[in-house]
């Protein structure tokens, strides 16, 4: 902490680290104790233009670099971050709150995306399609040129350096917009990856959305934006886009999803499988793909939440930093603050709280914005606590005795980001898969996550897919070619032997 708050942040741009063009700064703080951390540069539409003119002068040698050369320096950028791992969890575990064990597991993940990614530069091709033989016809993939990637704070490490590296594969210069509310890993690794990379392909920026996001959003010259985050910050950035010029955004958004539980599942397996699938001991349940609405047929309801319960209890709350803590505390008051109106919202509904349903009791822990993992019965389809995504540790449980209602409920939220199915019958998961209106489905699993295997959703969910060659591919652009390759003239004499 000390070191964190002896130490100046600045924006990375043209491969230096400098304030922001206006001076102004904003503060971070430790989401466990209360504690202040830094004071972080507010990046200004000053500082979008400085970025986009750094990477001006890189951008075209950068490009028409081999593939394989690209590749080479995502390898070195996973190189970097384990070499990194320590200091990069540290940070997270303190400007998050998550557990300082799961930061570690994100650090290595993303050096292991990074590797997987490296494998796909070969894949940046285009097609010879033979249309007619007097011409030549094929088309080429090339980079957009400058874009923006915009992640959010539940997994900063991870996010920012797995989402950085599609684009940059593809030959383009990034701009990444730090989460606001824990924004300094990203500030590090752009720091890190500074050396690695030619100066101006990556620029780093932090500040909030309304001030630093809307600048990166408007600004002419960045025709792709990848966001990940909010519905309703996903809404803004299409509009303020559309106002601005022509570009491609993709979105990654928020989910309600549903976990199936079938009456031939085994009721123990599927019990892990709910509590794993909420993301507890990562983020505390601060996670868009979390299975938070549990379907179970009555035949199983009452042993599942009660496996469930204990499952649950079993979960170590404590200070991220603290050896054997498996969930910490939410990113800050205001969002505990909705958490726990949702959730009283719920009860006065007619929910029951099975286990949570509050801050705990430990004195150490009274300045954090800490919530227990909770579980609520008693909740119908129509509640605002089976509707609204939460995004924190709340579990709502719900029986279902008829199979076509129960595919009603489960489809009727606006999102469509993932699901999850528990049967010991592939006749049954093939149904529910068909019937889910969702763009990713686990089954007998939940949470699992492989590079390679298409992650987005229907409906507010967003739009595009990530973790993927269709990723990749999306940071291109495609140039058709026609050649006139005409025949030699068939009536003219051939000479004789």
């Amino acid at each position: 902490m000390k070191q964190l708050r002896d130490r100046s942040w600045g924006l990375v741009i043209g491969g230096r680290t400098a304030p922001s063009a206006s001076g102004r700064t904003y503060e971070t703080w430790d989401p466990a104790t209360g504690e202040l951390i830094a004071s972080v540069p507010i990046a200004t539409s000053e500082d979008v233009d400085h970025a986009v003119s750094s990477a001006r002068p890189a951008l075209k040698a950068w490009g028409r670099a081999s593939s394989r050369h690209r590749s080479d320096i995502l390898r070195l950028m996973a190189a970097c971050l384990l070499e990194h791992e320590h200091e990069l969890a540290a940070i997270d575990a303190i400007d998050a709150g998550h557990p300082l064990t799961a930061m570690h597991a994100d650090v290595r993940l993303a050096a292991d995306t990074l590797h997987q990614y490296a494998d796909w530069g070969q894949s940046l091709t285009g097609q010879t399609l033979p249309l007619d033989v007097d011409f030549l016809t094929y088309t080429v993939r090339e980079p957009i040129g400058i874009v923006a990637r915009i992640v959010p704070y539940n997994h900063p490490l991870m996010f920012a350096a797995t989402r950085i590296a599609l684009p940059l594969l593809a030959g383009n210069a990034v701009i990444l917009k730090a989460p606001d509310q824990a924004p300094l890993s990203s500030l590090r690794l752009g720091e890190l990856f500074s050396g690695l990379l030619p100066p101006g392909i990556l620029s780093v920026l932090s500040g909030p959305g309304d001030i630093t996001g809307d600048a990166i959003v408007a600004h002419p010259d960045i025709r792709r934006i990848g966001f990940i985050g909010s519905v309703p910050t996903g809404l803004a950035i299409q509009r303020r886009a559309a106002g601005s010029t022509v570009k491609t955004v993709t979105l990654e958004l928020g989910g309600k999803n549903p976990m199936l539980v079938f009456p031939d599942a085994d009721a123990e397996q599927a019990a892990h499988g709910a509590v794993e699938g909420m993301n507890f001991r990562m983020t505390a349940g601060q996670s868009c793909g979390s299975t938070s609405r549990l379907l179970v047929h009555v035949s199983l309801h009452d042993e599942v939440v009660e496996r469930v319960r204990d499952l649950v209890e079993s979960i170590r709350v404590d200070l991220p930093l603290t050896p054997g803590t498996q969930m910490g505390a939410l990113v800050s008051k205001q969002h505990l603050d909705r958490i726990r109106s949702l959730v009283d919202g719920a009860v006065a509904q007619g929910a029951v709280v099975v286990t949570g349903g509050g801050a705990p009791t430990d004195q150490h822990l009274a300045d954090g914005h800490f919530y227990l993992p909770t579980v609520l019965t008693g909740v119908t389809a129509a509640m605002r606590i089976a509707q609204e995504e939460v995004f924190g540790p709340v579990l709502v449980v719900m029986p279902w005795d008829n199979e076509d209602q129960m595919f009603a409920d489960a489809n009727s939220v606006p999102f469509g980001l993932t699901a999850s199915v528990w049967t010991t019958d592939m006749a049954t998961a093939h149904r529910a898969i068909r019937e889910l209106d969702t763009g990713y489905v686990w089954v007998n699993t939940a949470a699992r996550h492989f590079a390679g295997l298409p992650f987005g959703g229907t409906k507010d969910s967003g739009v595009g897919r990530e973790e993927c060659l269709e990723e990749l591919l999306s940071y291109t652009n495609i140039k058709a070619v026609c050649i006139s390759t005409p025949r030699a003239d068939h009536n003219s004499k051939t000479p004789e032997h």
